[in-house]
């Protein structure tokens, strides 16, 4: 796959703690050298991102719930139209992952289905995180059917800081469960053009990395 083709594929992301707005910035120049898909990002720098990107063709992508999910749903749904209010036109949100391990399916739908509601009403995408490091198969599965269930756009691997991240046997799973219409992310632990194009072989529609120079150094002009 060719290196432009590679990079519409990837989110350049930065949501380490200690992440500081130089930071952030280089991160959107890259972004804008690179063509990517989207910088995402933390919400306290949406506001930052944006207009750094504005007219451009890279989105600005923040997370909601991070990175434990374990927040109430009226809580993501206020960072979410907060997020979008500030330049935001993707959400990367967490599942209550405790609730799925109890069984309370009807509660962790719910929880999607209103962050769903406050993407879609001002157009923007959302990707549900399943922390799949943390889950059985049966549990994947599962989440991958409650965020299609919801009406969400994307289903994503990790958040990058659990005990794993990305597996291809994992986007493989996930893409055989939501079919070929929903959206797949692949993000934590992608550092290579050879990591990258086996969870697109598997499936994936979108990668999220932090090593994103590497992986396109990696791939053909």
């Amino acid at each position: 796959m060719k290196r432009e083709t590679l990079a519409r594929y990837i989110d350049h992301t930065l949501l380490k703690p200690d992440a500081t707005p130089a930071q952030v910035e280089q991160l959107c120049q890259e972004a804008l050298e690179f063509h990517c898909a989207s910088v995402c990002v933390n919400a306290l720098y949406v506001p930052q991102a944006a207009p750094l990107l504005a007219g451009s063709d890279v989105q600005v992508c923040a997370v909601v719930g991070f990175p434990l999910g374990a927040v109430p749903t009226a809580i993501k749904v206020c960072e979410t139209e907060l997020a979008i209010a500030q330049g935001a036109t993707e959400i990367d949100m967490v599942l209550p992952i405790g609730l799925l391990k109890a069984g309370e399916t009807t509660r962790v739908q719910s929880d999607i289905a209103a962050v769903t509601a406050a993407c879609h009403a001002h157009g923007a995408h959302l990707k549900v995180i399943i922390e799949a490091a943390l889950l059985t198969d049966e549990e994947k599965v599962t989440a991958c059917r409650l965020a299609q269930a919801a009406g969400a756009d994307f289903v994503k691997t990790s958040t990058g800081f659990a005990k794993g991240g990305a597996t291809v046997a994992d986007v493989a799973l996930m893409r055989q469960t939501v079919g070929p219409e929903m959206g797949v992310k692949a993000a934590g632990g992608i550092h290579s053009y050879e990591e990258a194009l086996a969870m697109i072989s598997a499936g994936a529609t979108r990668i999220g990395a932090s090593r994103t120079r590497d992986i396109l150094q990696g791939a053909p002009e």
